[in-house]
């Protein structure tokens, strides 16, 4: 059975589709955007700025489910220029310095909001409440 999952701590889903599902110990995350979750703004910036702003709202929805960055399993990288694949990586290596998730990057030939960088992830979650 699917719960859907939600945190006011990260950004609202802009459209019709949930924040995450969580759906038998696994937490599926929509894909995030560089938005700041204060104050709702897009984070517009280097590539690195707006990588960095995507990885923290995912920490963050993953602290507020329980689980933590060392839980993710698999992410799904869209970028909206390849030519910026070294600086995506750069930050993306601090956020996952050991034992890093499996990752799929691809280029999207446009992106939401015309922001650089897309990420959705699969955590697992060791406790669910039912």
């Amino acid at each position: 059975m699917k719960k859907i999952f939600y945190t006011d701590k990260a950004p609202a889903p802009k459209g019709p589709y949930s924040q995450a599902v969580i759906h038998e110990r696994l937490l599926y995350l929509s894909g995030q955007i560089p938005i700041d979750p204060a104050g709702g703004t897009l984070v517009r910036g280097t590539i690195e700025e707006e990588t960095g702003a995507v990885l923290d709202n995912i920490r963050i929805i993953a602290e507020e489910a329980g689980a933590g960055l060392g839980d993710v399993i698999k992410i799904t990288c869209y970028l909206a220029d390849m030519d910026d694949f070294p600086g995506f990586n750069d930050v993306y290596r601090k956020y996952f310095p050991d034992n890093p998730p499996a990752r799929t990057t691809i280029q999207a030939g446009r992106l939401p909001l015309d922001v650089q960088v897309e990420i959705d992830a699969i955590i697992a979650l060791s406790i669910v409440d039912e």
